[in-house]
């Protein structure tokens, strides 16, 4: 079995080529088009088992190195995700620099499709952190490597309400291991980011009566929240540290950390956020010290890939359902591979993606 590879991309790297053997990357491509204005970055992982899937992310960010870190670390998770969830693909992600209230438009998007198209099915891009369905469609007039486009064109639609469905999933398994049972009635849940994952996830767990406390840049959301749930808004500054049950990151990245850590009082963590984990060795082990049954991002919210990947055989909602449902056991097998290696949560996810393509290397070496 290969080595398990636990390092974070610092933010001040330059070296590209450290960068990427750091992290084992294959390919990264840098995009760039004077006449729409388009930057963007795509990073492939490891094709492995199969091409490399990923979604497309804009954002505005502060510094390009920060827009290079962010493809590197997306497209690893994409990686493990798909290895964990028996998925025949590999891991990619994509990442354009601007804002997308502002900046983004049909010839943007055609002309990043273009780039897309030029890696030959190498990368498959779908929607993302200020992406749509509606870009989608834009980038599927320049190439057929898109999924997660509207059902009215055959694809899966929106992701979000299944990418949910997954970490409801998971938090009830972590309930599990956490209770003895994984009823959530009476459990309180501090849901950090209310997208368009976080709100779906606010109304399964409110139809099993859980007391919610929310937090999000967005008033809108947050007041949605409230009407519809009975939610309690409270700052991004306070809900780390809310004496609750389960906190559920599902804004950004990099939320477990130094800081942050020493002020969780709850028991589990579950949540949807990409790289909750500042520094996988440090804060996975730090969290095990505490007790604090963490949920690995990778696995609890792989239900976006499983209902994009099942566009390739004629897509059903139903049948994606059915295999996101299945996170609830992978979750409970990562937690009891952890215990026997004597490893935290997030290691023991990375042995088991990494043994499973590592086995597949061996079948593909006499393709």
């Amino acid at each position: 079995m290969t080595q398990v590879q636990t390092q974070s991309v610092p933010a001040t790297q330059f070296d590209l080529f450290a960068g990427m053997e750091s992290t084992q990357h294959e390919q990264v491509v840098f995009c760039q088009d004077h006449a729409t204005g388009l930057k963007a970055i795509i990073a492939i992982h490891n094709t492995v088992l199969g091409p490399g899937l990923g979604g497309t992310r804009m954002w505005y960010y502060n510094h390009e190195k920060d827009a290079l870190r962010d493809a590197l670390r997306l497209s690893r998770g994409m990686t493990y995700k798909a290895s964990v969830a028996g998925l025949n693909l590999g891991g990619a992600k994509a990442v354009i620099i601007g804002d997308p209230k502002t900046m983004k438009n049909e010839a943007l998007m055609r002309k990043f499709g273009r780039f897309v198209e030029n890696l030959n099915g190498k990368y498959i891009t779908a929607e993302d952190v200020g992406t749509t369905t509606r870009d989608m469609e834009y980038v599927n007039m320049e190439t057929d490597h898109v999924v997660g486009l509207p059902e009215s064109m055959g694809g899966g639609g929106d992701p979000s309400p299944v990418t949910a469905y997954g970490v409801y999933m998971g938090i009830k398994a972590s309930a599990q291991k956490a209770y003895g049972s994984d009823s959530l009635a009476g459990k309180s849940v501090a849901v950090m980011g209310i997208g368009k994952v976080g709100m779906h996830l606010l109304e399964y767990l409110h139809q099993e009566g859980v007391k919610l406390y929310v937090s999000d840049i967005n008033d809108s959301a947050l007041q949605a929240a409230a009407t519809n749930f009975g939610a309690v808004v409270v700052s991004n500054e306070d809900i780390v540290g809310l004496d609750v049950d389960i906190f559920a990151p599902c804004a950004l990245g990099g939320i477990l950390n130094d800081n942050t850590i020493g002020k969780l009082k709850c028991q589990i963590i579950a949540g949807a956020a990409n790289n909750q984990l500042e520094d996988e060795k440090i804060h996975g082990d730090l969290l095990k010290s505490k007790g604090i049954i963490y949920a690995p991002d990778f696995v609890i919210n792989a239900g976006g890939l499983i209902n994009v990947y099942s566009e390739y055989n004629g897509y059903v909602r139903e049948s994606a359902m059915s295999q996101t449902e299945n996170i609830y056991n992978t979750i409970l097998d990562i937690y009891n591979r952890a215990e026997l290696a004597n490893v935290n949560n997030q290691a023991a996810a990375i042995m088991h993606a990494e043994k499973r393509i590592h086995d597949m290397m061996l079948v593909h070496s006499t393709y």
